[in-house]
């Protein structure tokens, strides 16, 4: 116990350790940075039959060492607006004649579907400083593994309550949750302003997960779903920086 707790701590206290002071301008530096990002993905293979384009949201960890080297640890959320498949496909026998479905009020009920999920993974990659401002930025590329997983989600109004067949533990036989082993790759540019204000990056970035489902039921088919499905996510992502580094004093004093 006393052991995970220092290592705990570690981890609590690396991220705010202080540097020596750097000129970033002239020097490669080794850098904690805090990562805020958001990208744009389109969806492909098996996901695209369920979830059409999405964002992703997240934050990382990142630390830079002084050849370059790019490590990392991130999470990011996905939601999407859009289901593609129809609510006869999802809901089968529960809706009633008309295609709709009677809330717990027994009144028709307003519903929307939604995309939802996550994606966790650990990142190495390079910076190339290439067409960049000073040794610390330029072009890169990352590669990592992890874990993702998705969702439907099915929201109602407020004004009633789920119906008896999508209340409680039965939503997750209709939600399709599935998950698994997840790898990504990006390409992008780097920039790190010489002032430490003005930190930012640009890419592209694919990601492939191998899923299953998480479910031990789903009401379509009467049974487990054991099908192995194949996610994936191309898309344009964007990212600030903040970086821990201090900055050099000027050389020169004037009184």
């Amino acid at each position: 116990m006393r052991c995970k707790r220092l290592i705990l701590i570690l981890l609590a206290i690396l991220p705010f350790a202080t540097w020596a002071q750097s000129d970033i301008k002239t020097e490669k530096i080794s850098t904690w940075m805090f990562q805020a990002t958001y990208a744009y993905q389109i969806p492909g293979q098996d996901t695209k039959v369920l979830f059409d384009n999405n964002n992703s949201i997240g934050g990382s960890m990142f630390f830079k060492t002084k050849h370059n080297w790019l490590f990392s640890i991130n999470g990011n959320f996905i939601s999407g607006n859009k289901v593609n498949i129809s609510r006869e496909e999802l809901f089968g026998d529960i809706l009633d004649n008309s295609g709709e479905i009677i809330t717990g009020d027994g009144i028709y009920g307003s519903y929307a579907l939604f995309e939802r999920g996550a994606h966790f993974q650990a990142r190495v990659g390079k910076v190339f400083p290439v067409l960049s401002p000073n040794p610390n930025c330029g072009f890169f590329v990352q590669g990592g593994i992890g874990y993702l997983f998705n969702r439907i989600k099915c929201e109602f109004g407020s004004y009633a309550s789920p119906p008896p067949a999508l209340a409680g533990d039965y939503l997750y036989g209709y939600d399709r949750m599935r998950g698994g082993f997840a790898w990504s790759g990006e390409i992008g540019y780097l920039f790190l302003s010489n002032t430490r204000v003005f930190n930012f990056s640009l890419s592209l970035e694919f990601t492939q997960a191998y899923t299953k489902s998480l479910r031990q039921w789903d009401f379509n088919l009467m049974g487990k779903d054991n099908k192995s499905y194949i996610d994936q996510y191309v898309g344009i992502r964007a990212a600030i920086y903040i970086p821990t580094y201090k900055r050099k004093p000027a050389e020169y004093y004037y009184y």
